[in-house]
Order: structure tokens, then sequence, then C-alpha cells
């Protein structure tokens, strides 16, 4: 009985009601397939195979047909041939185990007299051919590229680019012949060959080099296409092979790059090209947007890019939403070469961001980002932060870092800055990035006139939200620091003064210790804003403070639990409580600048650290004039301060020496009975050393370990000097990485006293694309301790720098070895970097 045909099989499968039912009649054809391929019926072999197709066409395996396939292709019969290699292109791929049986039937057919067989020949194999079927065979595609057959030479020149994509080295061999094809008359062979000298400029720039020579010959091709009148067998749209004319333009803007001979060559075609094509379909939309293209990537006048803009700024018009996703992503490529042209087109910028499609508005937003600079700065931050009010959660986290920084660049004024990273942290503090908070606490430190206006304002968003935790960190932090501030009425000059109730203040900050939505860390935050304020309120609240440390001191939580009990024994020895508590120094951050290097916007973060051995000093006179009013001695008796280290918790007199890192400064390094983990970048944060394990790594700069054994001594022998901190080893600079237009560089400096290494990470990129979402890791053996600090943006322009500080702390003194792991989205194409870096001098470790 023979086997079905291939249109009952059909049938059956869409006469199924459920996918069991299709299951169950693929199942009995396959074997009945099976069964026919046993027992060998070469008269229905044809059949069987076209079934299995389809039967892979839906999903289901069909790879024990394979061999079948390859009988079908050694058939002499044409149409037992084009069945079979239909299976071959699907059924196989250049890993399958029979690939040696596939290179024989591929050579003797590309050897046939028959210029429909070669053709099957050609076109499986520039689609399944493996790095050693290409090396096999390409001798046979070099002879077949010169037949006088245009049919077998298109097939020739398509197996030609799987060749060199797979093998490179072979690209020489397929030069002349390449060559010979641009004087090609026939359209679909002058198209092939075209494609084949872009894949061949894309490998080897000596050979694109060598096709400069070409460029006029190109440039009379593009012009008689443009010229031709309508041609029944070329015309799509009304305009003459637009798939030619915008291979053609593809490959001259690689050759004319870089190159201002053939760039002046271009000029006047491109703008006659860019006026006079047909808008009206997308047709000629493609090759305007590929003259765009060309235009912005080879050396073109300045009128000619201000004309490529506005193409872009008319595409932002169109109807079609594919036309204004690829505008706006072309405008994101191309701003930073150009951006004053694209300033023109901000408003239509900005009516994208009420489109309905959600990848329109994320490249609009991307994109009025990176037109912000110092002159329009308050209206575009106006319009975002309209945007992100209302926008989608998957917004919020993007915009609010990237408002966070382009605030920082380009703000006005410090008043406008605080007003504004307010607003961001009120709507969107769920969103906020921990090293947020840990700038905004900086900002406000830095701008004294300001404190008080600020602790007022964020004090007020508290009254309306203490759920959204970034917020109310920062909101408690500047109430326990300048809480005084707040009571007195002394915000702003700008403003009536509006007096705090202290009750009122102390009420709020015991709400966010007893509401469920305040985490751990805001929690540490409070407990250290009340110790604050019993020196910054009057003195009938201290009774109420104590009562709220005496109850967390029997939290379930050991940090709440430690912080309170050791902060309710600063009371034992009230006439310290005033000195420990004053308030902290200048928090200095790493601030990003811009630069404008030919309209590139360049972060180039600027190294400031504070001065510890003169902070370590000015807390060492304070703890020294205190003692000098303390009764008795303070190495004896109840009333020592080292029991204050040292009674009842287990801990000795000497607190754990940690990193200074800016915040640990406030209370001299009081030690908090645990030093804090290597990764707690937000010292800063902890008022009084203790650390805030759970928060993510600053960007705070290591200092050495005898300044911060300096701030220790205001715990323990106050008589020691404040000792200096040794001069680094001279800063020396490696290169760690340097491919495919990415560079990262190393500046090593090491503390000879301490024996840390201080690495800052510079990673320059170097092509003319924006490498996105950048994330820069490394890796260490197990005996070498790595801190990685945050870096400075996460976005890398053409042209553009990241920078990030590692720490290294190798006691075993091996020579050092990192693994890098470096990723990042190019023309939303993730790409994924690994390599090891082992360069580092022999003084380094």
């Amino acid at each position: 009985m023979p086997p079905s045909k291939l249109r009952d099989l059909i049938r059956q499968i869409r006469a199924t009601k459920t996918a069991a039912d299709e299951r169950a009649v693929i199942t009995k054809e396959c074997a009945l397939i099976r069964t026919a391929i046993r027992e060998e019926e070469p008269e229905y072999r044809c059949r069987n195979v076209a079934k299995l197709l389809y039967i892979h066409m839906l999903g289901f395996p069909a790879h024990f047909g394979q061999l079948e396939c390859l009988k079908l292709v050694a058939s002499p019969r044409f149409v037992d041939k084009r069945i079979g290699y239909l299976g071959v292109a699907l059924l196989l791929d250049e890993k399958a185990e029979i690939g040696l049986l596939v290179t024989n039937c591929l050579k003797n057919d590309m050897c046939s007299s028959n210029q429909y067989i070669v053709g099957l020949a050609l076109s499986t194999f520039g689609s399944i051919a493996s790095p050693e079927m290409c090396r096999d065979l390409a001798s046979e595609v070099e002879k077949l590229l010169k037949s006088s057959n245009a049919f077998v030479r298109k097939k020739a020149a398509l197996a030609a680019v799987r060749i060199v994509r797979k093998v490179p080295e072979l690209v020489e061999n397929f030069v002349p012949g390449t060559r010979a094809l641009l004087g090609e008359r026939n359209h679909a062979v002058l198209l092939t060959g075209v494609t084949l000298m872009n894949e061949i400029c894309a490998i080897s720039h000596d050979s694109l080099v060598h096709f400069r020579k070409l460029v006029p010959h190109l440039i009379r091709i593009l012009k008689a296409l443009q010229v031709a009148g309508s041609s029944a067998e070329h015309d799509v749209g009304g305009i003459t092979d637009p798939f030619l004319q915008v291979k053609v333009l593809r490959l001259l803007r690689m050759l004319a790059k870089d190159d201002s001979e053939s760039s002046e060559a271009l000029n006047d075609l491109l703008a006659q090209i860019a006026t006079n094509t047909d808008t009206v379909k997308n047709v000629g939309n493609s090759i305007l947007y590929e003259t765009v293209l060309c235009i912005m990537d080879i050396r073109s006048e300045t009128g000619l890019r201000v004309l490529a803009v506005n193409i872009l700024g008319r595409f932002l018009g169109n109807s079609d939403k594919n036309i204004r996703y690829v505008a706006l992503n072309t405008l994101l490529k191309i701003v930073h070469a150009d951006q004053t042209a694209v300033q023109r087109h901000r408003n239509t910028i900005l009516e994208c961001l009420k489109d309905s499609d959600v990848t329109i508005r994320r490249r609009a937003v991307e994109l009025l980002l990176a037109l912000v600079n110092q002159a329009n700065i308050r209206a575009l931050a106006q319009e975002l932060l309209l945007f992100l009010e209302n926008c989608e959660s998957e917004f919020k986290s993007f915009l609010t870092t990237e408002l966070f920084l382009v605030a920082e660049r380009y703000s006005p004024s410090r008043r406008w800055h605080i007003d504004t990273v307010l607003r961001i942290i009120t709507m969107a503090g769920a969103f906020v990035r921990d090293d947020s908070v840990s700038s905004l606490i900086s900002l406000i430190t830095q701008t004294p006139e300001l404190q008080g206006y600020a602790t007022l304002h964020l004090y007020q968003a508290l009254q309306e939200d203490i759920i959204q935790q970034p917020l109310v960190q920062v909101a408690v932090w500047c109430i326990g620091e300048y809480g005084d501030l707040l009571v007195s009425g002394e915000p702003s000059t700008e403003e009536p003064p509006i007096q705090i109730p202290e009750s009122d203040v102390l009420s709020l900050i015991e709400s966010i210790l007893r509401s469920p939505h305040s985490s751990v860390i805001t929690k540490e935050f409070s407990i250290n804003a009340l110790i604050k304020l019993t020196t910054r309120l009057s003195a009938g609240n201290i009774d109420r403070i104590r009562n709220v440390l005496r109850f967390f001191s029997r939290s379930l939580e050991v940090e709440l639990q430690q912080r309170s009990a050791e902060y309710s024994n600063m009371f034992i020895v009230d006439h310290l409580r005033a000195p420990l508590l004053e308030r902290m120094p200048v928090l200095v951050s790493h601030i990003a600048e811009h630069n404008e290097n030919e309209g590139i916007v360049m972060n180039e973060p600027e190294q400031e650290t504070i001065n510890p051995t003169a902070i370590a000093a000015s807390y060492h006179a304070a703890a020294q004039a205190a003692a000098a009013a303390a009764p008795a001695s303070f190495n004896g008796g109840g009333s020592s301060l080292l029991d204050l280290l040292d009674s009842g918790f287990g801990g000795s007199a000497t607190p754990a020496a940690t990193s200074f890192g800016g915040g640990a400064a406030a209370a001299g390094g009081f030690g908090m009975g645990a030093a804090p983990s290597a990764g707690a970048g937000h010292d800063m944060l902890d008022l009084l050393g203790g650390g805030f394990g759970a928060s993510a790594p600053g960007p705070t700069a290591p200092v050495s370990q005898p300044a911060a054994s300096s701030l220790l001594d205001i715990m323990g022998d106050f008589s020691s000097p404040v000792a200096a901190a040794p001069a680094a080893n001279p800063a020396t600079t490696i290169v760690a990485y340097e491919k495919n237009g990415l560079r990262i560089t190393f500046d090593l400096s090491q503390d000879p006293a301490s024996g840390l290494l201080a690495i800052h990470v510079t990673s320059v990129n170097q092509t003319a694309n924006a490498f996105n979402n950048f994330v820069f890791q490394a890796a260490a053996p197990k005996s070498v301790k790595l801190t990685m600090m945050q870096p400075s943006d996460a976005h890398l322009v053409p042209g553009g720098r990241v920078v990030q500080d590692m720490q290294v702390d190798n006691p075993t003194h091996r020579p050092l070895r990192f693994r890098l792991k470096i990723n990042f989205t190019v023309n939303q194409s993730p790409v994924e970097v690994l390599d090891e870096v082992s360069n580092f001098p022999a003084t380094f470790v």
C-alpha cells in the first residue's frame, strides 16, 4: 500500500481538534515513514521526505530522515534533488556528523552541466556550509564566480559570502572575482557582487583600501539608477531597484569613511538623492535612511549633515510607527556628532513622549536625555519630570538614574539641583538607586546655606509619605544632622520662618521606626537620627529618646539592638556626647564633569577626597578638650569611655580599624561593635561609623590604614599623636584590554603602609557607536580580596569614558591576575567580552 500524499497529511492535521490529536496523527505518520525507510522504497522517498519537512516545520523531530535527504540529493532526477537539497538545508546544520557526505554531493553537483542543479548546490552550500566545507569547496565556488552564466554567478557570489564569513583568511581569493562583478549589467548579479564586496570590506581592511579605487565607478552606478526611467523589471514603488541602491550606498559609506577624497566625491550625489527621492512610500524612505547614515559616517559638509538631520526630523512626523522608531534610534546615534542640528527638532521629539508605543517613548526619553545641556536643562528636566510622574514602572528606574546624572552635571544652581532631586525622590523614590541617597546627602552637606531649606522640604515630604525608603532615609539623615535648624525656623531666608515643634519631629521618627514599611537600614538611619537629636533639641526630650532606644535595645534585629544599647550607654558619659555627635563634615563625592570635545559629552570624574588626617586631628582636639573637662581618670571606673566599648558587649577596648570612607568621621570612628563589610561603600551615611552593610558600594575613595587608626585614637589613647599617612607609590598605568574600539586602562597606586592597591579603571569608547548598559566586572583568586566601587556612568558615548575604582588586598603577595567580564549593548545587540589581565608590574603585588 503506497503511503499517503502530503496534501492528505495536511488535511488530517488540520482536521484535528486538540494538540493531543495532532501529536497522535504525526506520531502515526512518522512510524509509517520509518517503516518505509527500513523497507527501502525509492519510489516513495521523495513523498516521505516532503512529509518529514512539513512535520519539521510544525516543530516535531524529523532528524531520522537526514540520510533519506542525501539519497535524494544523489538521485539523477532534478525533482528528487530539489526536495533532497531542501531537506538538507532544513534538517542539517554545519555541525552534522554526515558533513563529509554532504560535501561530496555538493562538489559533484557544482560541476554539473545543468545550471539549476548547480544553483541548488550553491544555495544549500550558502545555508549550511561549515568552515571545513568552505575550505574544501572554495576553489569550486571561485571558478563558478567566473562562469559565463549570470544565474550561476549570482548563486556563486552568495556562496562566497558564506565562505568569507566562515573562513576570513580566504578573502583574498575572491577579491579579483568580486571586482569583476561590478561591471555586470544584470542587476541580480550586480546586487550579489555588491553584497560580497560589503562583506569583504567589513572583514579585511586591506581589501577595503583596495576597493576604494572603485568609488567613482560605484558613484556612476548609483547615478544611473537615480536618473534611469521607470523599468517594469526593476521598478518598486516608482523607484528603480531600491535594493541595489541601498546596497551601493552601504558600500560607499564603508569605503568613504575616514577618506576625504571619497567623501568629497560623494557629497553632490548624496545631496541629490536626499533632495529628489520620493518619500510617499516606504521604498523612498529606505533609500533616504541609508543616505542619512552615509552622510553622518563620512566626512561630509556641514550643510549636508543638517539636511540629513532634517530628513530624520521629517521621519518623526510620519504616521508609520516603524519609521518614527528608526528616526529616533538614528538621531540617538548621531546626536553627539551634531547636537545643534538635532536640538531644532526638540519639540517633535517631546511629542513622541505621548506616543502609545512604549518602544518609541523609550527612545524619545533616551534622545532627550542626550540633548540636555547647560542652556536647556530647566525646560527639558521639567518635561522629563512630568513624564516621570505618569510613566510606566519599567521607565522609572532608568529615568530616575539618568535624571540624577544630568541634574548633577548641568544644574544651573545648587537650589535648583536640590529641588529637582527632591522632586525625583518624592515621585519615584521606590525606583531610586541606593547610591542616589548618598549623592543627595553629599550635595546637602556641601551647601550650608540650603541645609535648613532642604531639611524643611524633606520633613514636609515625609509627613505625606513614609513608604518610599530612599526618601525616608535622606529625610531622617537630614533631620538628625540639621534638626536644630528645622525647629528654629531658619530653613531659608527667602521663605517666612516655619517653626516645627520638637515633639512633632520626634513623633515622626517614632512612626517611621514603628512602620511595617520601614526597612532595617531605614530604622538604622532613624536610630542614628534620634541620638543626634539629643544634642540638637532641648534637654526636655532626652528622656523620650532614651525610652525609644531602650525599647529597641531588645530588638530581634542584632544591628538595631546593638546600636540602641551602645547609644543608651552614651548617656553615662554625658559630657562626651556633644563632641562625639557633632555635625558631619562636608562629604565630597565623585562629581561627573562634562567636557565638550567636538560636541561629545564625556564623563571624567574628578577625584576629590576628604583629608582624613586633618579631620582626625580636629576630632582628636575635640576629644582632648572634652577629656580636660571630664572629672577623674579615663582609665578606670564605670565612667570610663572605654567601658562603652567593653561593658557587656564582649568587644575589645579598641575598635576594629576600618578604612575611612567619609562618614566614619562623624563620631571619630565609633565602633558599633562590628566592622562594616567590605562592600559597604555608604560609610558616609553612617552617622557613627556603624556601617550599613546592606547598602550598595558607593564611589568613596579608599584611604590608607594609618589615617583610619588615627580616628580611632578618640576611643583609645588620647595622648597618642596623629600620624600622617605615608605617601603612596607613584601611579603606574597599564592597558588591561584594547580590542574592537574599547580601551580599558588601570591606573595603579599602592599604599606602602597598608599594602592596599588602588586601581582607577578607565574605559574609553573609541568607536562611533554608543555602548549602553555598560558593566565592567573583575574576578580575582580567592587569596586576593577585591572591592569594586560604583562606576561613574552606565553608558559609554562615542569618544566618552567611564571610570571606576577598585581596591585590592593581596596578603600573599603573589603575582596579580584578574579575569574580566565586560557586558554592554551596541545597536540593541548584547555584547559580552571575557578576558584576562596579568601584566601587573612586579612592584604591585
